[in-house]
C-alpha cells in the first residue's frame, strides 16, 4: 500500500506530523517498533521524569520544608512502589490519549521496524517477523535518541544504569553518583537528593548547563550544594567498577566515590541503526544525529524529513512538536508564518530553571546596552506563604528600545511562569508592560512586575 507520509517513531514530532499531515487529508502510517506508542518522550523520557518529580516532591513534603524545616516528610519511608504506582497511571493515560488522538484523525499505525528501501520505499517488520513494503510521498525520520553507552562503563542494571534503566529500580538507592550534569543528570541528581538520598554529580567540563544564564547556574549549583549534594566539576572519569556491594567511579586525578548506584547520563545516541539510511544517500554522525534545513526539516533527500531529538539541540519535547507540524506542512506545500525566534527551555530539576530569550552574556556579547531586573521569590507575599525561601526571577531590558530581551527562572513553578516572559518578547513589549499592568496578589508570577520595577528604577521612564 502507498501513503502520502510515512512516520517512524510516534514521540512528540512524529504524532504532531502524523495528525497534521491527516488533517490536510493526507494517508498517514506511523511505524513505532516499541512496545507501545509514545516514544521515548512518554516511555522513558519526558512524561515518566516529570511524574517521578512530582511524586518525590508531593511525598517527601519538599515543597513545604521552607516552614517545617528539611525533616518534614509526608511519608516517612518511601518506597520504589510508592514512585512507580503513580508512574504507571500516568503512562497508561498518555498511550491512551495517543491511540485516541490517531483513531479521531483515521492515523494508521503498526508496530514495526522501518527499513528505507528507497526514497519512496521501505520495509516493514513486525516483533513476530511478519515482512512487508509499502510506497511513500514523504516519509518523516522521528525515531528519537537512546542513552550513549560506552563500551568501558560495565552497566548491569544492579548497581550502573542508563537514565532509561532508572525507571526499573527495585529499590531506592541508599546512596547515588550521576556521571554527567547535563539536563537528564542534574534532572535525576537533584530528583534523587530531594528523597534524601546522598547524591554526588560528576561533571567533566569546568561548567553545566552552558546554554543557561550564569547567574541562574551559579544560583542552581548553591541551591544543590547547600543541601548536602557533592558537586565536582572539571572532574573526568577514567574508570567505573561494579563490585557487589557497592559501585566505584575512579576520576582522573585519583580520587574515587564509592556510592550503591552509578547513573551514567553522558549524551545520548540517535537511534538509526536499522533504518537503512544508507539506501536513501543519508548520513548520521558519531551519535547518530541526522542533519537537516533548520526552516524545512528536510534531510538530504528531499522528501524524507527529520525531526525531534535525533536532529540534536534543543532536543525539548515541546520544540520536537513543533518541528514536525513544521516537516508535515512543508511537505505538502503548506505555508507557514516564520516562528517567532525564541522558545522556551524548561528544565525539570528540584528547583526548576526555566528560561526564554537572550541570557546577559549573549545581550553584553551583542553590544546592546541594556539593564537587569530582579526578583526574589521569597520576597513576595506568595512566595512567604508558599514558604519558598530561595530562587528568583531576572529579566533583561534593552536601554535603547526598552524591549524585553530575555527572562530567566529558577524556582519554584519556573516552566509555568516563563510563558508570561515569552509572550513579552515574542509582541514586542517593553519594561512599561510590567511597571504599568496589575497581577493577581499574592501570586510568584506578581515577581515580573517587582523585576521590571527594579529594572525601571535604574532605567527611569524614558
Amino acid at each position: 500500500m502507498d501513503y502520502d507520509m510515512l512516520v517512524v517513531g510516534s514521540g512528540p514530532s512524529g504524532r504532531r506530523a502524523a495528525v497534521q499531515s491527516a488533517k490536510l487529508g493526507k494517508q498517514v502510517l506511523v511505524a513505532d517498533a516499541g512496545r507501545r506508542l509514545g516514544g521515548v518522550s512518554v516511555h522513558t523520557g519526558t512524561i515518566p521524569s516529570k511524574t517521578l518529580r512530582e511524586t518525590v516532591l508531593n511525598l517527601s513534603g519538599w515543597r513545604e520544608r521552607g516552614f517545617y524545616g528539611r525533616g518534614y516528610r509526608v511519608k516517612q519511608d518511601i518506597s520504589i512502589g510508592d514512585l512507580v504506582e503513580r508512574l504507571h497511571k500516568t503512562l497508561d493515560h498518555e498511550v491512551e490519549v495517543l491511540q485516541h488522538q490517531f483513531m479521531r484523525n483515521a492515523v494508521r499505525s503498526v508496530r514495526a521496524v522501518v527499513r528505507f528501501l528507497g526514497p519512496n520505499r521501505a520495509s516493514l517488520t513486525t516483533a513476530t517477523g511478519d515482512y512487508s513494503e509499502i510506497g511513500f510521498a514523504n516519509a518523516l525520520i522521528a525515531v528519537g535518541t537512546r542513552p550513549h553507552r560506552p563500551s568501558d562503563v560495565p552497566f548491569d542494571g544492579k548497581r550502573v544504569f542508563d537514565s532509561d534503566e532508572m525507571l526499573e529500580l527495585s529499590q531506592l538507592p541508599r546512596s547515588l553518583t550521576v556521571i554527567g550534569a547535563g539536563v537528564i543528570g542534574v534532572e535525576y541528581a537533584t530528583i534523587f537528593s530531594a528523597l534524601d538520598v546522598p547524591v554526588t554529580l560528576v561533571e567533566p567540563r569546568q561548567t553545566i548547563l552552558d546554554f543557561v544564564d550564569r547567574e541562574i547556574v551559579d544560583d542552581f549549583i548553591h541551591q544543590m550544594r547547600d543541601r548536602g549534594m557533592i558537586i565536582r566539576l572539571g572532574s573526568s572519569v577514567s574508570e567505573v567498577k561494579s563490585g557487589p556491594d557497592f559501585a566505584e567511579v575512579v576520576l582522573a586525578d585519583g580520587r574515587t566515590i564509592r556510592s550503591e548506584m552509578v547513573l551514567y547520563a553522558a549524551g545520548r545516541s540517535g537511534n538509526v541503526g536499522s533504518l537503512g539510511l544508507e539506501a536513501v544517500g543519508i548520513e548520521a554522525d558519531a551519535r547518530g544525529r541526522v542533519k537537516v534545513d533548520p526552516h524545512t526539516f528536510q534531510t538530504t533527500v528531499p522528501n524524507i524529513y527529520a525531526a525531534g531529538d535525533v536532529i540534536g539541540f534543543p532536543s525539548l519535547a515541546s520544540t520536537s512538536m513543533e518541528q514536525g507540524r513544521v516537516a508535515a506542512c512543508h511537505a505538502f506545500g503548506v505555508v507557514l508564518p516564520p516562528p517567532p525566534e525564541t522558545f522556551p527551555y524548561g528544565i525539570y530539576a528540584v528547583p526548576e530553571i526555566s528560561t526564554v530569550g537572550q541570557s546577559e552574556e549573549q545581550v553584553r556579547a551583542s553590544g546592546t546596552a541594556y539593564e537587569v531586573g530582579v526578583a526574589r521569590f521569597r520576597e513576595t507575599s506568595r512566595g512567604h506563604i508558599m514558604g519558598v525561601n530561595s530562587g528568583f526571577l531576572k529579566l533583561l531590558f534593552s536601554l535603547e528600545t526598552r524591549r524585553l530581551l530575555g527572562a530567566h527562572i529558577v524556582g519554584e513553578g519556573a516552566t509555568e511562569l516563563i510563558h508570561i516572559g515569552q509572550a513579552v518578547i515574542n509582541l514586542g513589549g517593553t519594561i512599561d508592560f510590567f511597571v504599568n499592568n496589575t497581577f493577581n496578589y499574592p501570586t510568584l508570577a506578581e515577581a515580573y512586575k517587582i523585576a521590571g520595577l527594579d529594572a525601571w528604577n535604574r532605567m527611569g521612564r524614558g
